[in-house]
């Protein structure tokens, strides 16, 4: 169906006047009224009738009056989308939670200011949902810790971040060895389904470190306010401030090589949104330049 004569019908029946619609499209009569005649036939019912010179609409014309002017809106929106020179449109980004918390909030703060035409929702999640929404194309792009295994060629990751393992203790513990303290004390554990947990639960494994395990949890603000209460140490990554309020903990570094949470930004190539998308990049490279991969 050529929108063109969609619209011409929509003007039809603002005008009331085959004549009247015909001079605000820059017509003539019988053109315009050879646009009303083929959408009839392709719709397969009169949309019009007519009663000397005043056209009016019929039940059927009346029935799709005002979805009709929803796709020519939408069709001007794509039209404006596609050719206008400032960004516009919609963006469905997900960001793990210590991500959305910390790391955002200042690339976010400068994106708004650079393009206040693009609208962004934000889908919280594991990085492993997360990595699976933004494969079957549920969301355009993700912040997320880097994946455990090779990132496909379909897709772009850039590293916005690198965390290293650190040890974390209440302040009432005297040990500074951080082997030590993992060996001999209450052990809470970052979930190992989690890709930050498995990071740190193969340090332990590779340093033959057997924690006293007492609980395992996939929150890092949890795990932080239970060591804040001397119940246990943990062994996380060193994520991006605000961490909870009130906490006075101890941070005690690992031995080299530490191994460290890559977060990044996580996108396909060839996105439908890959313009948008673009522009966001834009800012994270200016206020996090890294290589890109």
């Amino acid at each position: 169906m050529d929108t063109r004569f969609l619209e011409s019908f929509l003007i039809v029946v603002e005008q009331g006047s085959i004549a009247a619609a015909a001079r605000q499209l820059g017509l003539t009569p019988a053109t315009v009224a050879q646009r009303i005649h083929t959408l009839e036939q392709e719709i397969g019912c009169n949309l019009v009738q007519r009663d000397g010179r005043s056209v009016q609409p019929t039940e059927n014309g009346l029935a799709i009056l005002e979805q009709s002017r929803a796709i020519i809106a939408s069709v001007q929106d794509l039209c404006t989308i596609a050719t206008s020179t400032t960004p516009i449109g919609k963006l469905n980004l997900g960001a793990i939670s210590s991500a959305a918390n910390g790391l955002l909030p200042p690339y976010l703060k400068l994106f708004f200011e650079s393009f206040p035409g693009i609208e962004l929702h934000i889908t919280p999640g594991s990085s492993s949902a997360l990595h699976n929404a933004v494969m079957d194309g549920f969301i355009d792009a993700a912040f997320i810790v880097k994946p455990p295994f090779d990132i496909p060629s379909t897709c772009i990751w850039q590293t916005l971040r690198s965390e290293p393992l650190v040890v974390i203790t209440s302040e009432n513990v005297q040990e500074t060895d951080p082997h030590e303290i993992l060996r001999d004390y209450p052990f809470i554990r970052y979930d190992r389904n989690q890709w930050g947990g498995r990071l740190a639960n193969e340090y332990l494994r590779r340093n033959g470190i057997w924690p006293h395990e007492r609980l395992e949890l996939d929150s890092l603000d949890a795990i932080v306010s239970i060591v804040n209460q001397g119940t246990g140490v943990s062994l996380v990554p060193d994520w991006a401030l605000p961490w909870p309020d009130g906490v006075q903990l101890k941070k005690i570094s690992l031995p080299a090589p530490v191994p460290c949470r890559e977060i990044g930004f996580l996108f396909q190539r060839h996105t439908p949104r890959r313009r948008l998308i673009d522009n966001l990049l834009e800012i994270l490279l200016t206020l996090c330049p890294a290589e890109q991969n």
